[in-house]
Order: structure tokens, then sequence, then C-alpha cells
């Protein structure tokens, strides 16, 4: 048996997470904390996900042997794609691995990719990262993200350190005393929306509780401003599900800015006053199957490139980022 120090231990049997970050800045140092971690989790018959670059891939093919067999590799460019699709993604898969006692637990390698993202992107990525600590709180997960130092921006590893409760160390694990919980009141994770630039003219429009003239507005809007046709059905899906949450909690009234911006298109749905309870992270909590509402929001994660929700005294906004192809 492989030597991998066990997550911190915790007082009951029910499921929780396990989630760290490996901080690595060569291929020996993967290697030590990521092989003896598969090899740990088939001996116990956990099941185990291996979502990195193909190098990596590569390196734990050759250190695992006949023991690859049993580890699912995916290139971490084909699993990260949006953050709200990407953490359904893994959703899926702890439910279909741990449903009726196929396996006692899952271990994933989740390595985030970075490159390729502007600034917007980065952040709600390192947002997605904090998030996972609510989403899969308790599920039967232990969770390793590696962050490669020689390819990433200081900033980013910085960010590894405040998102991941615990940090990995070859075969060690320890508190990280950097770490911001994503649920603690306006902390590092609440941002205002910033000013976004708009390629032509914007199309506002403010509604009352008639949906059908929501979304015939958002569906001519958005061929006007180029949507193939996929995208905009994407886009009145979402904007359907979002104005209606603002009808129950705006008083009836709301407004829908859609603008083009650069490669997105960029849809602002504001309602007036502040929904308590509503987070940053709104949407990103899978819900309860026997619950009657609480999926539009999932849904809408899933449709979106990027989601964000901003809340202060007099408003609540929900600005949602879909890409023109």
């Amino acid at each position: 048996m492989s030597n991998v120090t066990a997550p911190h231990p915790h007082h009951d049997n029910a499921p929780h997470l396990t989630h760290q970050g490996l901080i690595y800045g060569s291929d020996e140092a993967f290697l030590t904390a990521m092989a003896p971690f598969c090899l740990d989790g088939l001996e116990a018959d956990d099941a185990v996900l291996a979502v990195t670059t193909q190098h990596n891939i590569g390196l734990l093919r050759q250190s695992l042997g006949d023991a690859a067999r049993q580890v699912e590799f995916v290139d971490a460019d084909d699993w990260y794609h949006t953050p709200g699709r990407t953490l359904g993604a893994y959703y899926r898969y702890v439910d279909q691995r741990t449903t009726g006692g196929r396996h006692r637990q899952v271990r994933v390698i989740g390595e985030p990719v970075w490159h390729g993202r502007d600034p917007l992107e980065t952040a709600e990525w390192t947002r997605y990262e904090s998030v996972i600590n609510v989403a899969f709180a308790d599920c039967p997960a232990w969770i390793v993200c590696p962050y490669d130092t020689r390819v990433l921006p200081d900033d980013v590893v910085a960010d590894a350190r405040r998102t991941h409760p615990e940090l990995m160390t070859g075969p060690c694990t320890e508190a990280s005393h950097h770490y911001a919980a994503p649920d603690t009141g306006r902390g590092p994770w609440q941002r205002r929306l910033a000013p976004v630039s708009a390629d032509g003219e914007e199309a506002v429009m403010r509604f009352g509780n008639d949906l059908t003239v929501v979304r015939a507005f958002v569906a001519q809007a958005a061929d006007t401003l180029g949507m193939p046709s996929d995208r905009a059905r994407r886009l009145v899906f979402a904007v359907n599900e979002v104005a209606t949450n603002a009808l129950q909690h705006g008083g009836g009234q709301g407004q829908v800015t859609l603008r083009r911006s650069g490669h997105r298109i960029v849809c602002d749905v504001t309602n007036p006053g502040h929904a308590p309870g509503v987070d940053w992270y709104l949407g990103y909590l899978p819900p309860d199957p026997e619950q009657g509402r609480g999926h539009g929001l999932w849904a809408v994660r899933q449709l979106c490139d990027l989601m964000e929700v901003d809340t202060s005294p007099d408003e609540t906004t929900v600005r949602l980022h879909l890409t023109l192809a």
C-alpha cells in the first residue's frame, strides 16, 4: 500500500467532500502526489478519474503500469469548457459511480484549464474552484486540483490557496492558511458587475408578467446581434428562467438588456429590490430531484458560458454570457 496521507477525519460516516490543491513545479512532484493517490483509491475500490493534461496523463499511465487500466483518463481541454457544465459533469460522475453502493467514494484529479482565458473567464473559473466546496459538500468525493507553477501566472497559483481548504505536497497534506470559504458573507468571491463595452446599440426592454413578449424580444435581439439560431434558443430559454425568478422576487417587473461585446452576447436581467439569501453562486448547487422548484437556474448555468449574480439593496442583476460560436 502507498502512503498517501488520508483526508482529515470527520466525526460521522456521512458522505463528505475532501477538496485539496496540489501546487507542483516538476513532473516528479506531480507523480509523487498523484500516483499514490490513484493506487490507494484503486485499492480501496474507489472510482478514480484523472482529468489533466495529455503530458500528465502520459506520466501517470507509465507510473501506474497495469493499474492504469482501472483509471478513467480525460484530457482537461475536453472537460473544462464552461464552469456550469463542468461542475454538472463532475456531479453526474460522482452520482453515477456511487449510486447503489457501486463505489464508496470517487477520487478525482481535476486540473483546470487556465490557458486561453481572458480576465473575466479566469475570475469565473477561480470562483468555480471555490464553489466546489459548497456544491459537493455532502458528496463522497476526494478531489485534488493540480496547479503547475512552471506555466501558470502567480495570481492563479495564489488563488489556489484561497479556493482549497487543504494543500497537498507529495504524500502529505496541510490546511491552507489562506483559504476563504465561498459562503462567508460578502467575502472575496463577491464582486460587483464590471462595465461591459457594447459593439453598437444595446437592446433594452422593461417587462411585467407576460414572458411571451420577453422571449420574442430576446429572440429578435439575438438575431439582430448576429447570434446563431441554436445559441439564440439557449439564450431565450435562459432569459425566460431568470426572468421568471425576477418576477417572483422583483414585485412583478424587471428589465432585460442585451448587447454584443466582442465574441460574446451579454444579457442582463435586472429586477428591483434585494432578494434575501441570494448568493453569488446561485445556480451552482445541484437541485434536489424531489424538489418541485430550484432547477431553473441550475439549467441556466448549464446553458450559458458564464453567469454572474450581483445584488445590492436596490436591485438584483443576473448577467448571462454566451459566445457567438
